[in-house]
């Protein structure tokens, strides 16, 4: 290893070890004057008298804080249900809002200096380590360490990666309140954005943002002799910066609704949902364009892009999951499980969950329109089981903290509802497919090795046919990486581009449907 490498793998896990120690940091007491300003005034009364023994206590980290905070609230609230006094019971989650209030000391007073010390030193040390070392691989290498690296092959560091992320991703969703002097550190971008403090949402964003931007610059030193991948990685880059993190910033300063423009239904699971109509309804003519633009893109834009360009157009070139997965993934690409028992469990795992969601939103609108007569208790518990479940559970703790255990295509590959949309439009009319010459293969497997998405690619390159899958989300790394130029990206005419179609039998083989 180069010594510039060594210096910012350093550079990068001393910051790194900053970030996680500053979480234990700092001094949380809360006043009644920041209680009154922080929660709605019907609570005010009640939490000044049950969090009384709060009131002026210091306490030495956030975890000490919100626990006592639970607790107190729990207490109250469990005796409410009790008398059946449920009109008085506290639903509102005030416990992130009054930790960050209550905050003070030495992150308090120099968010700027840490952000400097963590994300951004860290950034930059990251870089020093990538830029030495990915010069371009010739391709078609497969045996280049890769599958015998700890960090990338089910090894210790790979492993406690994965549980350091999932433990990330598990608080950020349900316990962002010990994520406090983090979120503290992005508070002055935020309020350069959109105007007002960071929430744990705008840290989660900014962290992701840096990661496919830093992890894009490996891509473009590691493929750079390949063109469509230095242009893909760029339009991830582009979309997850622009669409995803400044412009609906912006739209906040604007007082225009949050909006992730590249975003569509049924990922956006809840953009059809009462709260988020209304949002959009009371922009004016900026949140009744989003509800036309999102409502056309699922609509009319998905099956003419797919057509036209197939799943690539969004899953490897726009969408905010495909980007992190294809930057930051990259790494764990060739962990994906290539099995047939991982083919039908894909199956019978994303279609449903697209079923499932279509039936949820057809439900909500029909609420929506009968003035919440229709199952409407009913709707609301699908709509929080499905965002714990997929929204959260799925999508977040396992679709990324599991990267450099399952590979970086989970979420895509087994619970992505729009994936399933667009890959069923991709597999019956698209004029998308990757012809292989197979006179020209020579069986090395890399084509497989390294498909995210656990297509056996060699199995279609042998036999020359063309690979037209429901789940191939158009990466290209499969023609990157084959030594003889045997798999190729096209957009053609629909005849012939189904030669053989695979099918499975009942004792998990493959036979050729002619």
């Amino acid at each position: 290893m180069k010594i510039t490498q060594k210096i910012g793998l350093g550079v990068f896990l001393l910051c790194l070890l900053l970030f996680n120690a500053l979480l234990f940091m700092g001094q949380f007491e809360l006043t009644a004057q920041q209680l009154e300003q922080t929660i709605k005034q019907e609570h005010v009364a009640v939490l000044k008298q049950e969090l009384q023994p709060m009131l002026g206590k210091t306490y030495s980290s956030s975890f000490a804080f919100a626990t006592d905070f639970n607790q107190y609230l729990d207490n109250y609230n469990e005796e409410q249900q009790r008398s059946q006094q449920w009109d008085r019971v506290i639903w509102d989650d005030y416990v992130f809002a009054l930790t960050k209030v209550a905050s003070q000391g030495f992150v308090q007073s120099n968010k700027l200096l840490l952000l400097f010390l963590t994300v951004v030193l860290g950034a930059a040390g990251a870089l020093l380590y990538i830029l030495p070392k990915h010069r371009g691989e010739p391709a078609g290498v497969r045996n280049n360490g890769v599958m015998f690296s700890s960090n990338k092959s089910r090894g210790w560091v790979g492993i406690t990666l994965g549980v350091y992320l999932t433990a990330v991703y598990i608080l950020l969703y349900w316990y962002p309140e010990y994520l406090v002097n983090w979120t503290m550190l992005v508070d002055p971008l935020s309020r350069a954005l959109s105007g007002g403090p960071a929430s744990q949402w705008f840290l989660y964003g900014t962290l992701y943002t840096l990661a496919i931007l830093v992890m894009g610059v490996r891509m473009f030193r590691k493929y750079k002799g390949n063109a469509y991948q230095l242009v893909r990685t760029s339009s991830v880059m582009f979309f997850q910066l622009s669409f995803a993190f400044l412009i609906p910033e912006i739209l906040v300063l604007l007082n225009k609704p949050w909006q992730d423009l590249k975003n569509i239904w049924p990922l956006d699971y809840d953009f059809y949902f009462d709260y988020s109509v209304a949002s959009m309804l009371g922009g004016g003519a900026v949140g009744m364009f989003m509800l036309i633009w999102g409502t056309l893109l699922a609509l009319v834009g998905v099956p003419v892009f797919t057509y036209l360009y197939g799943k690539r157009w969004y899953c490897s070139w726009v969408c905010g999951c495909g980007g992190l997965a294809e930057t930051a993934g990259d790494p764990y690409r060739h962990l994906s499980d290539k099995s047939l028992k991982a083919w039908k469990v894909e199956r019978w795992l994303v279609y449903p969950i697209l079923v499932i969601i279509v039936v949820i939103t057809v439900m909500t609108i029909a609420n929506y329109f009968t003035d919440f007569a229709l199952l409407e208790e009913y709707t609301n518990v699908l709509h929080q089981w499905y965002g714990f479940l997929i929204g959260a559970a799925f999508a977040g703790v396992i679709g990324v903290g599991f990267y450099p255990l399952m590979g970086n295509r989970v979420w895509c590959r087994y619970g992505c509802p729009l994936a399933a949309y667009i890959g069923i439009v991709q597999r019956f009319k698209s004029r998308f497919r990757i012809t292989t010459n197979g006179g020209q293969c020579i069986s090395c497997g890399n084509c497989s090795a390294y498909c995210e998405m656990g297509i056996d690619v060699r199995w279609y390159a042998q036999r020359g046919q063309n690979v037209v899958r429901a789940s191939c989300v158009g990466c290209g790394i499969c023609a990157t990486v084959c030594p003889r130029g045997v798999l190729k990206l096209e957009n053609g005419p629909e005849q012939g581009r189904i030669t053989d179609i695979p099918i499975l039998t009942g004792n998990d083989s493959i036979k050729v449907l002619h």
